[in-house]
């Protein structure tokens, strides 16, 4: 064993000679220190040694492995500091050129006009609370008055992650949820993502941002409704804003509206934005159904209560004038450092 030691140890001094760059040291470091290499071979042979000399053997091969590390690592640290000085002198750097511009960092504009009508809810007495994106069918659309054959069902497109998990559709999951924990009054908005599975256009995504709010109490009336609107709207987008109530329907209300603003794009004159009508619908409300308060375990017959839900993106077109909701989620820059 005592002359393979020796063989070994002047074949990788004569290979190492050879070796002028990293990558070449690190194929030599493979073959003689690797787990295939020769040193794990002699390890193995020990067994095949008389016991007497074992342990003599044994300090030998330790011996060579020990000298092969050093003289490669001596050789590792020669050849790095000889292709940093070759990078040093390759490279030029031209001291006149202006240093790079640090911008400040600030929240997406979805973030920023997200926490001015949080802001606003707050001050009229409206709380704040979260619910999962992900969550049950019950919650999404059972529990807010939505029958499994229900047709309102249709209006949703919904991202199905099993039979009975999904993308929330809206973020009016949070009012089934808060109304099983809680009793009245309550006074909430939910801000929050949806999901829908929609064609990607200048005015729809698969996935944007909304404020659920709702308010139940004993005797709360259309009018409670309609004043909290005027509040909203004035605080946000001015107290000249031109409103518009018209009836829809919707499964978890009754009865249902749409709201419309006038378009401040075009002052109602008629544009892209608006159609061509003078006015944009920013959000949905109504009276809470009285299924979905039963389902909440709230007594219709003692309490009433109202909801609306909007579109963070649609409010944030409106109010900067911008055609194309996929500027938001694209990055772009030039067209965040705007705000």
């Amino acid at each position: 064993m005592e002359n393979s030691i020796e063989a070994l140890r002047a074949e990788f001094i004569n290979e190492i000679k050879a070796v002028d760059s990293l990558n070449d040291l690190e194929q030599l470091k493979v073959k003689y220190l690797g787990k295939k290499g020769p040193i794990q071979n002699l390890m193995k042979e020990l067994k095949d040694v008389p016991q007497e000399k074992r342990p003599e053997c044994g300090k030998f091969i330790n011996d060579l492995k020990v000298y092969l590390s050093s003289q490669i690592e001596t050789l590792e640290i020669s050849l790095t500091e000889s292709e940093e000085k070759k990078q040093l002198e390759n490279e030029k750097i031209d001291i006149s050129l202006p240093g790079k511009k640090r911008f400040v960092a600030r929240k997406h504009l979805i973030s920023q006009v997200l926490d001015d009508l949080l802001n606003i809810f707050k001050e009229m007495g409206f709380s704040v609370q979260y619910g999962p994106d992900m969550d049950t069918d019950y919650y999404n659309f059972e529990a807010l008055n939505f029958s499994s054959d229900h047709p309102a069902r249709d209006m949703q497109d919904t991202f199905y992650i099993s039979s009975n998990m999904l993308l929330r559709t809206h973020t009016s999951n949070i009012q089934a949820r808060i109304m099983e924990t809680e009793k009245p009054p309550i006074r909430i908005v939910a801000p929050g993502r949806a999901y829908r599975n929609e064609t990607i256009t200048t005015r729809s995504h698969v996935f944007f941002h909304q404020i659920e709010g709702f308010f139940v109490d004993k005797q709360v009336t259309f009018a409670d409704l309609r004043a909290t609107m005027d509040e909203f709207l004035a605080k946000f987008f001015g107290p000249d804003v031109e409103t518009r109530f018209r009836p829809s329907y919707f499964p978890f209300v009754e009865p249902g509206l749409e709201l419309d603003i006038g378009c401040i794009s075009c002052k109602r004159a008629g544009c892209q934005l608006c159609k061509q009508t003078g006015w944009l619908e920013i959000l949905g409300a109504g009276m809470i159904h009285p299924e979905v308060l039963k389902n909440g375990d709230i007594d219709p017959e003692i309490y009433s209560g109202y909801a609306f839900g909007m579109g963070i993106e649609r409010i944030v077109m409106l109010k900067y004038g911008i055609k194309d909701i996929r500027l938001f989620t694209e990055n772009d820059l030039r067209f965040l450092q705007q705000f």
